[in-house]
């Protein structure tokens, strides 16, 4: 390579080259480096001239949090913590309504982060979270906005679906994980769980009574989780299963190539098969099967391998459900000939709901309306011993515990193909399971 001039400095131990394009770029990097150091040094001045204060008495400030979220009107009730780490001193308190005075502030450098739950006026719940990080506060009766946005979270949600089984051919390891993402206790009594019809995805869709209009999801089969209305409380940061045969898998009698031991569900789909005998986990409630409460003769609860649509419903109190003898909750499909009767689920009952296809090509052929999952998820192939998994989110409850993301899109809400395991990401076991 020619060189037209070397510059070489000794002293420095800085050797470089000159070239009239090479030595402009220099220019320009050595005018930034420049301004940055300028803008440091500022910084830097105006931090000592809070920290070296002679007087340094408490401060205070006014904080407002702004919602980016249309809907939410109020973020009273958010905690908002300022935290001087070179000092360190912390400070936490409660937003009020509007902007909130907070004092007994020393002057100094701070991270200030907003957090917390807020309702939509559509009853609808975000977890908010906003920050200001390297603020000054040098100065009393200053005023601090700061935006906050979130993630919608519903109450309970679907965090780890296992349906396509184990080669060869076993499919009694499929289980249902559902995970208490609020802040709140929720009593599972009388929670329901159905798949629902068609069992497979197809673009040959069903034809349901005109004057059902969008209200409704067509459920096979319905479970209810037993109790008397308080004995199955699930903590926010909580997950239960719900396995179709809770039993170890990976004993020689059943698969020892399972993924997974579902001994410790919490729940089981007892179908009273003498050769799969029924499990210390909690019988979960049949409900509905073709028009009756019986469950039928088949000898085990499965629903497809190649992935099922799956919802989680309550009935609202002061309602009664009842498909089974209630002809105005169940129907056949009026494009066929079959007389197998499927229940009607209120779309306004249900907390959540997953649809599972075969492949990516599967999202073709959806059979659950976008108001339930605008997507799909799928594990590319069956008896592959792989799952679904919920994606979590980057913020936690307030004792460390995840919250999940939850945007009503199943292709983007879920992590595809995943080794099948129970609570993952730090989900906790109920007190009350028969482990314990």
């Amino acid at each position: 390579m020619k060189r037209s001039m070397i510059d070489y400095i000794t002293q420095g131990n800085v050797y470089a080259e000159f070239h009239p394009a090479t030595e402009k770029r220099k220019s320009i990097r050595m005018k930034y480096f420049i301004i940055a150091l300028v803008i440091l040094c500022s910084a830097c001045s105006r931090i000592d001239n809070a920290l070296d204060a002679e007087d340094i008495r408490p401060y205070a400030i006014t904080v407002k949090a702004n919602s980016v979220i249309p809907e939410i009107t109020s973020t009273a009730g958010l905690k908002v913590v300022f935290e001087n780490f070179a000092e360190g001193f912390r400070l936490e308190r409660t937003l009020g309504t509007g902007a909130t005075a907070i004092d007994s502030l020393i002057p100094g450098i701070y991270s200030i982060n907003i957090s917390g739950r807020a309702q939509t006026t559509d009853g609808d719940v975000y977890y908010l979270n906003g920050a200001k990080i390297n603020y000054a506060i040098t100065a009393n009766g200053g005023t601090v906005e700061i935006d906050v946005d979130g993630l919608k979270v519903s109450p309970l949600v679907f965090t780890e679906i296992f349906f396509a089984g184990t080669t060869p051919f076993y499919f009694r390891n499929q289980f249902y994980e559902v995970y208490n993402n609020s802040d709140q206790t929720i009593y599972l009594d009388g929670l329901c769980f159905a798949n629902l019809t068609p069992t497979t995805a197809t673009t040959n869709l069903p034809l349901w009574p005109a004057e059902d209009g969008a209200d409704y999801a067509y459920a096979e089969r319905i479970w209810k989780v037993p109790g008397n209305g308080t004995q199955y409380p699930l903590l926010p940061g909580e997950s239960f299963v719900m396995s179709q045969f809770a039993a170890n898998h990976q004993l020689p009698q059943y698969n020892p190539a399972s993924p997974v031991d579902c001994s410790s569900s919490e729940f089981e789909f007892n179908m009273d098969n003498p050769n799969f005998p029924d499990q210390p986990a909690v019988d979960m409630q049949h409900v509905f099967y073709n028009g009756n409460a019986s469950k039928g003769t088949l000898p085990q609860y499965l629903t497809s391998v190649f992935g099922g649509a799956y919802v989680i419903f309550r009935v609202p109190p002061g309602e009664t459900y009842d498909p089974v003898n209630d002809p105005a909750l169940k129907t056949r499909n009026l494009a066929s000939t079959s007389t197998t009767q499927y229940a009607k689920v209120p779309i306004r009952y249900i907390l959540d709901a997953v649809e599972a296809g075969n492949n990516q090509n599967s999202i073709n052929a959806k059979r659950v309306p976008s108001v339930l999952d605008a997507g799909m998820t799928y594990v590319g192939a069956t008896y592959n011993s792989l799952g679904v998994a919920r994606k979590v989110s980057d913020i936690t409850n307030p004792d460390g515990s995840p919250i999940f993301i939850d945007t009503n899109n199943s292709t983007d809400d879920f992590e595809r193909g995943v080794v099948p395991q129970f609570r993952r990401h730090g989900s906790k076991m109920p007190a009350w399971n028969h482990t314990n």
